[in-house]
This record gives C-alpha cells, sequence and structure tokens, in this order.
C-alpha cells in the first residue's frame, strides 16, 4: 500500500511551529498525581510522554492537538488535550488545519523516522535543528494527502486490534474478574503491615563479561548475525534498545536491570534473554532455594523505582551504581515476620486484571464498532 504512494519532502518548520513550552514550576518539586484534569508530559518514552497529572495555573497549560518533542530523547506523541510539560520538550503545532487524532499517528511515525538515527544523549535539538529537519509524506496533485494517511491509520488500527484480539484469547487474558482473593489483597493495599529491607540483603549484581562493542555502530533491530537484545542506560524499550551477537556474552533472564549512567534511574524486570552493553546493570534474588515468580518481581521492581525513579536524581545528580543502590530501604508487606511473597502475588494479579481489563473492554468496543460499520 504505502509502495504505490507518491511522496513529498517537507522541512518540519514548513509543517510545524515550533514552540517553546509554557513552564515556571520547578520540576524537582512539583507533586506528581496519578489522576487530575491535565496530564504532566516529559521525555519518557512511554505511556504516551506522560508521568501523570500536577495542579498548576492553567496559563501555563500548552495547547491540546499538538506534537510533545522531547529535545535530548527524540520522543515524540499526540497529545490530543491541553498538557504541562517538564523540561527540555517543545510543542509542535501544525499549520495545517486538516491535522487531528485522525492522521497525527501517521506524522509521528514520519518524524520519528526522521530522527531514527539519534541516539540518547549525545545532542540537545535546537529549534532551528528540528524545523531543518525533513520528513516524507504521502501526497496527492502536489498536495499533502491527509485522506490516504488517515485511511492508513485506520486500517493498521483495524488489523492489529484483530491481532490483540486473537492473543488476548490465547493467553487466556481476557478473563479480568477478580477473584476472592485478590480483591481482599487490593482492600489491604493501605492497610497491610509493611516493614523497610536493605536492597542488598535482598539482591546481588550479577557479574557479567565485559563487551567491545559501542552501541552507536549497533544495529535497533534484530538481523541474521544480531539478535539479542542489550542493555544501556536508556529508558526507551526497558532499556533494550541495540541487538548483538551471542557469542561471547552473559545471557541473563528473570533479573531486574537499572540503569547506572542516566537521566530516568527506572528498574525492570527483564523476563527474556538479553545481556549488559554499558551504563547499566542486572540484578538477582539471592536466595536461589525460593525463586521469585513473575510477578513477585514485578512487585520489587515498583518498590525499588519509589527509591530511584525519582525527580532528584538526573543526568546531572546522578544516583550512582550499585554501590548505591544496594544499601537504600524498600517498603515490604510482611506477615510472620517474613516477607510476605503471597500477598506481592495475589496484589499484581489484581493490579493486572484492572489493567487488562480496560484493554479488553477497548478491544470489544472496537470489534463490536467495526462489525456495526460493516452492517
Amino acid at each position: 500500500m504505502l509502495r504505490e504512494v507518491e511522496w513529498g519532502e517537507y522541512r518540519l518548520g514548513d509543517l510545524f511551529e515550533v514552540c517553546t513550552y509554557k513552564k515556571r514550576f520547578d520540576a524537582n518539586k512539583v507533586s506528581v498525581l496519578g489522576n487530575g484534569e491535565y496530564p504532566y508530559i516529559v521525555r519518557m518514552s512511554s505511556d504516551n510522554g506522560q508521568k501523570g497529572f500536577i495542579n498548576e495555573d492553567k496559563d501555563f497549560l500548552n495547547d491540546g492537538n499538538t506534537l510533545s518533542f522531547g529535545q535530548d530523547t527524540a520522543t515524540i506523541f499526540y497529545q490530543e488535550r491541553p498538557y504541562f510539560t517538564g523540561d527540555k520538550i517543545k510543542v509542535l503545532k501544525c499549520k495545517y488545519p486538516h491535522f487531528g487524532k485522525q492522521n497525527a499517528q501517521f506524522f509521528v511515525a514520519a518524524i520519528s523516522r526522521a530522527f531514527h538515527h539519534y541516539s540518547w544523549g549525545t545532542s540537545s535539538y535546537s529549534v532551528e535543528m528540528i524545523e531543518g529537519q525533513k520528513v516524507s509524506l504521502p501526497v496527492k496533485n502536489g498536495e499533502i494527502d491527509f485522506h490516504f494517511m488517515e485511511k492508513f491509520v485506520a486500517e493498521l488500527e483495524a488489523k492489529r486490534i484483530t491481532e490483540l484480539e486473537a492473543y488476548l484469547l490465547a493467553t487466556g487474558l481476557t478473563d479480568y474478574f477478580l477473584t476472592v482473593e485478590e480483591e481482599k489483597a487490593l482492600q489491604e493495599l493501605n492497610t497491610h503491615k509493611m516493614s523497610l529491607f536493605r536492597i542488598g540483603n535482598l539482591f546481588e549484581r550479577v557479574k557479567v563479561n565485559k563487551l567491545p562493542y559501542k552501541a552507536n555502530d549497533l544495529p535497533k533491530t534484530p538481523t541474521e548475525e544480531n539478535i539479542l537484545p542489550c542493555l544501556t542506560s536508556s529508558f526507551h524499550n526497558q532499556g533494550l534498545n541495540y541487538y548483538i551477537p551471542v557469542k561471547g556474552t552473559t545471557v541473563l533472564k528473570n533479573v531486574i536491570s537499572i540503569p547506572s549512567n542516566s537521566d530516568v534511574y527506572r528498574a525492570y524486570f527483564q523476563s527474556r534473554d538479553f545481556t549488559v552493553l554499558s551504563d547499566a546493570y542486572a540484578i538477582r534474588w539471592k536466595y536461589t532455594e525460593a525463586p521469585l515468580s513473575s510477578k513477585q518481581y514485578l512487585f520489587f521492581v515498583q518498590c525499588i523505582n519509589k527509591v530511584t525513579d525519582l525527580p532528584t536524581f538526573s543526568y546531572k545528580n546522578k544516583l550512582g551504581g550499585w554501590n548505591v543502590v544496594k544499601d537504600l530501604y524498600i517498603a515490604l508487606p510482611i506477615k510472620d515476620r517474613e516477607i510476605d511473597l503471597p500477598f506481592m502475588d495475589l496484589l499484581i494479579s489484581a493490579l493486572q486484571k484492572l489493567i487488562i481489563k480496560d484493554v479488553v473492554l477497548y478491544v470489544e468496543a472496537k470489534v463490536n464498532a467495526t462489525k456495526n460499520g460493516c452492517q
């Protein structure tokens, strides 16, 4: 479909007005909330760039129906609603009235492709650099073909919905009904007895072979030879953005990864094969006679992030490596003076069902809408 399209090349500055965010608050002091009226957009690569919600003066809101652009991460997202922003976010306002939710994702993909050679931390894009970047868009009769973009996005969404529906059915994730035990765990979340534990008493750093590769020389997608994901300090895709050969590596799985030289110190549970390349490390549960389940690992990850993924830490104000993190304390649920691992399982299972419920209902609504549209 895309091969049959006529393409035109456009300067980003001719398509969008590159605006500086409206901001007056100190990002290190702002209170980020779990819900609210207006989202807080930062340079993270997940959740549409949304870190949470904040309550600030509405005069400092950025316009909705725009693109947010991370100046030193090249993360690009469509923002339908008005929003607040963090540091180094540019707001891209389209100069064409046909721009909107139905075609915005095509623009996001085109702009992302234009910046695909970008490597985190190597530069910070100025307004002039952003405006001068060229993107390819479909054209018809010499004009941008908005109709094609909207049709393409709609068809792609329908295909992905079908694939998602099949995945949910195959994995049994369509069951989003909570058990009695899961409901009880949710009710006890704020009242369950907790105690502090030193991270280094529970986990140990994994030793890995030092690798001769440089991130900038590696492919970002698997090739015939480079098939193993490798970990760096990036917070894109859980830090796994490059691929290397398996030979000579220390292959890891079912461990927690933590960056040691980053702008965002976010831990992740790595459930699939990978290895460590640079500026990050992996830790594993010390008590091998009682291995953790994947849900328990996910619980620990969130506890670790509560003491590492903080606004006070940044690329300029580094948290440090394992020698620092191992001495931090995390709060964990306990029962009979022991870590309550079964409670962790129940709580994560309940939360997964609450989250997947929205996904399942979304898929059902999309499928029904498609069926009704075909009648």
